[in-house]
């Protein structure tokens, strides 16, 4: 089992994170990453000359080092550009951007049927993967958006049923599909909040200047941990314990890595 990672940018006075996935050899095929102040399912990269010289160099040098480069256009929300020719121009400029600095990526993962379209029109045979965030745990999932997608990130509340991922898998390969595998999520099983988390995380610069209601706390998760009786939810939720990866070889090769802002070397 080969692991996809989440690239980090916090400081330019940090190690280039093209040194991590070095550390770590072939045990690295994939780093994942949205563009310098775009929207996605994580934190923005910032955007300052400084920043964008970091990015643009780190992602050489992953590909001179034979990673694939996936690229993230996963935000929950894209407000009223989600399907606007803005959104296909900002798309379109940053494959530009990625083919000048990188020879290009290798596959663009997206909760947007929108992005998805006009990227396999921009790039026609680029890998174009549904993120786990748009919660794909079906097989009649699969087949509403056969046309738009290429594969699939399984929904991550499934993660320890080995018999349903074993019929997802049965009906990808059968109709020329991949199914991917998200194997640390923070999130808990069914989290019935996760949508409002991820529209603040798709909004997080323009939230973070807003005038909020004070003690308000956003995530489920943490008002549920102040109860102590509702601790095993920690323990029932969706990550997969690295013992148990094994389980999973027969479905996955590789296993991404949701990305943890720790030091070196447990990032």
């Amino acid at each position: 089992m080969k692991f996809s990672i989440g690239y980090q940018l916090t400081s330019v006075e940090d190690p280039p994170f093209s040194d991590i996935a070095a550390d770590f050899g072939d045990c690295v095929c994939e780093v994942y990453f949205a563009a310098p102040g775009m929207p996605s399912g994580r934190s923005p990269l910032p955007d300052d000359p400084a920043s964008i010289e970091r990015y643009e160099h780190d992602m050489a040098r992953l590909k001179a080092m034979g990673i694939k480069l996936n690229l993230l256009v996963n935000a929950n929300c894209f407000g009223h550009l989600a399907m606007s020719r803005t959104l296909e121009r900002c798309l379109g400029a940053e494959l530009d951007n990625l083919d000048r600095i990188a020879g290009g990526i290798d596959s663009v993962t997206t909760t947007s049927p929108a992005a998805a379209e006009i990227i396999k029109r921009l790039r026609p045979g680029l890998h174009v993967r549904a993120s786990v965030n748009m919660r794909i745990g079906s097989v009649q999932a699969m087949q509403y958006l056969g046309d738009t997608f290429d594969g699939y990130y399984l929904q991550r509340d499934y993660n320890r049923d080995l018999e349903h991922i074993d019929r997802m898998k049965s009906w990808t390969f059968l109709h020329g599909k991949t199914l991917h595998l998200l194997a640390n999520s923070g999130c808990l099983r069914f989290c019935p909040a996760q949508t409002f988390h991820d529209n603040l995380v798709a909004h997080e610069r323009d939230v973070g200047a807003e005038d909020n209601i004070p003690d308000f706390m956003p995530y489920a998760c943490w008002r549920l941990m102040k109860d102590r009786e509702n601790w095993a939810a920690i323990l029932q939720a969706t990550w997969i314990r690295p013992e148990d990866l094994h389980h999973y070889e027969q479905f996955f090769d590789v296993a991404k890595l949701a990305t943890r802002l720790h030091d070196r070397p447990w990032v």
